[in-house]
């Protein structure tokens, strides 16, 4: 008999805030726990602290950007687990190839819309939960 499934977490990292509100907004209304970082270097302290179970990494950020950020991610024991979605404008089929080749787990269009971000999250997770597609 196994109990009601633990809230997942998910951190979304924007430095553009409205799009993280927009993001928390949806997310929260499907069920999740919204975590924010508005920087990489905040997006890393804040994976190391809470240890989210899906991180939505926007690319193009200053200072820090997203694939410095995935690589940090992905090298540390803590964070290493965790299945990072590339959030970007463009949607470049170079910049998915080196997103997956960098241990990026999916890639995500912005804008999205609502019904679309939920269904994307929804199917990483049972992705994340059945590898093999059973």
């Amino acid at each position: 008999m196994s109990g009601p499934r633990q809230e997942r977490k998910v951190l979304v990292v924007d430095d553009d805030s409205e799009i993280v509100d927009m993001t928390r907004l949806i997310l929260e209304s499907g069920g999740y726990r919204v975590l924010a970082a508005n920087s990489g270097e905040e997006a890393i302290r804040e994976a190391g602290a809470h240890l989210p179970d899906l991180i939505l990494l926007d690319i193009n950020m200053p200072g820090m950007d997203g694939w410095e950020t995935l690589r940090i991610l992905k090298v540390d024991d803590a964070t290493r687990a965790i299945p990072v979605a590339m959030f970007s404008i463009k949607l470049e089929l170079r910049d998915k190839v080196q997103g997956l080749k960098q241990g990026a787990f999916d890639y995500i269009t912005k804008p999205f819309s609502y019904d679309g971000i939920l269904d994307r999250v929804r199917r990483i997770f049972e992705k994340i939960e059945d590898p093999g597609g059973h």
